[in-house]
């Protein structure tokens, strides 16, 4: 019934005259959407695994251009930087400008930066290309979401591709992972950078073929303070916990810009129930199921990357796997997350809603994370290493594409860039916040475990091992918050229609 009378609004909407040329038409599905579904998804590909690819090329890296240990952070540091206090700004910019404009404009931006860093002579123009490929990236990521958004309008291919693409998003770290460890070992460390341009022209030239030109309708303005208050907010507090990995909490370069970054998000939020065109509305994030969404990918991403991030260096320093090894290492845990992903928006949300199934996962990747802690030197992969894995890449499978799916469901098509923008900003932020602090928490374990013992190999070893078990609990401290944050605020029962005003779409999810 509630199928029907979808489809009943939309050739409604469809004959609608008056409509600008140019625009979208945002009722009728474009043909081969499911090629688009795989230019998008190569592109999301490509955003989400450029943050872990340059994690195993970064010692190789950091011996052919010579910098120092103390700098080698800011490789990572500057794509994080920049993609997470530009997000918002590049989905509002996508609604505003076009969303194939601005994800073709970002495809070409984020290959030229890549082909810069590849051909980098010293560390400062590495650094250099890595802010400048988050820069576009914030303008490609939610582009890409916004057009999966606004293409797949039925509720059953809805579910399908954003199961799909949830599986890239939870999974595009690993695959990160294991593709720089394949390109540092077999070429250079630089193709870890060049392989960027073979993805961008592909999904370009996909792209100019297969998706529909024009803006949405509606605002044609854009949010100048509003721009400035959240970028300025996100880049302080992304900078503020990066410095907590080489400075004390204490110092003023550290809970300095954390402060200044709480001072500017309140006042953007302060200033979004003010302005006549906010770049990002309050209707976006006061909707439970999408505030629960956006907190979901905030706390999944803060836990997720502690486990990419201390499980290889377990992998690499105390099980001594080579940089291909620890890689093929997390594909039983990614073929399981897609697996979990696809399976869990076609058949369990329609049933039984989020409530459950988010919740759920936290308590599952939790429970790997928990389960992690029991790692120590005389570990085995398969029956010590891999089934916290299995259970992780389950745990993840429930919470990404459902949150993912209802984070953008039911959002007017002229806000469908910047409610995508909120899903990449909460799991980036989240991802960024969560290694700076583990990291930190994981260095002082591991000194305070030293202290007052003799420096030997053995308690330098056992030193490392306790700071990862540090970092495992409080990663899993991060999931049972989450189960309980999600577990209060999604509405309980199978989705419903989303309440809509006459002349906008209903929330594909409730269908």
């Amino acid at each position: 019934m509630a199928r029907s009378s979808s489809e009943t609004s939309a050739s409604g909407r469809a004959g609608a005259p008056g409509r600008p040329p140019g625009q979208d038409d945002f009722s009728e599905p474009p043909a081969h959407r499911w090629w688009v579904l795989c230019v998008i998804g190569l592109a999301q590909l490509m955003v989400v695994l450029d943050a872990t690819i340059v994690n195993i090329a970064l010692p190789s890296a950091q011996q052919a251009l010579g910098f120092s240990n103390g700098d080698r952070q800011w490789v990572i540091t500057a794509y994080a930087l920049a993609f997470g206090s530009l997000l918002l700004f590049g989905g509002r910019l996508a609604d505003l400008v076009g969303r194939k404009r601005i994800f073709l404009i970002g495809l070409v931006g984020f290959a030229l930066a890549s082909a810069i860093g590849g051909a980098a002579p010293s560390f400062e123009i590495l650094v250099m290309a890595r802010a400048l490929q988050g820069a576009f990236g914030a303008v490609l990521a939610p582009a890409a979401l916004s057009l999966l958004t606004t293409t797949f309008t039925d509720s059953k291919e809805r579910a399908k591709a954003f199961g799909i693409y949830g599986a890239i998003a939870g999974a595009g770290a690993a695959v990160g992972l294991l593709l720089g460890g394949i390109l540092t070992e077999y070429l250079d460390w630089r193709w870890c950078l060049y392989v960027n341009m073979l993805f961008a022209v592909i999904a370009f030239l996909g792209g100019m073929r297969l998706l529909r030109s024009g803006t949405s309708p509606g605002r044609a303005h854009l949010d100048i303070p509003g721009t400035l208050l959240v970028s300025g907010g996100l880049f302080c507090i992304v900078y503020g916990f990066s410095n907590a990995q080489r400075h004390q909490w204490g110092a003023t370069s550290t809970w300095g810009f954390l402060l200044a970054g709480v001072v500017l998000l309140v006042a953007f939020v302060w200033w979004q129930r003010r302005a006549q065109h906010p770049l990002l509305p309050m209707r976006v994030v006061a909707d439970r199921d999408r505030g629960a969404s956006f907190i979901a990918m905030f706390l999944s991403g803060a836990g997720m990357f502690g486990v990419f991030l201390f499980l290889t260096y377990y992998l690499q320093r105390t099980l001594l796997y080579s940089p291909i090894k620890t890689g093929l290492a997390f594909l039983p845990m990614v073929a399981l997350l897609v697996i979990t992903s696809v399976t869990t928006t076609n058949v369990l949300v329609p049933k039984f809603g989020a409530k459950p199934i988010v919740p759920t996962g936290m308590l599952l990747a939790g429970g790997a994370m928990a389960w992690m802690t029991a790692l120590d030197g005389n570990s085995t992969y398969v029956a010590h290493v891999m089934p916290p894995l299995l259970l992780l890449g389950l745990g993840l499978g429930l919470i990404f594409a459902t949150a993912m799916n209802l984070a953008t469901a039911g959002v007017e098509p002229n806000d469908a860039g910047v409610a995508s923008a909120m899903v990449n900003t909460s799991q980036q932020v989240g991802g960024s916040v969560g290694t700076s602090l583990l990291n930190t928490l994981a260095t002082s374990a591991a000194a305070h475990y030293l202290s007052g013992r003799r420096p030997t190999p053995a308690a330098a070893g056992q030193a490392q091992l306790h700071s990862y078990s540090t970092a495992y609990w409080w990663s899993a401290g991060f999931f049972a918050f989450g189960f309980v944050v999600t577990f209060l605020l999604f509405r309980p029962g199978p989705p419903r229609v989303a309440e809509t005003a006459p002349d906008e779409s209903p929330s594909p999810a409730a269908l």
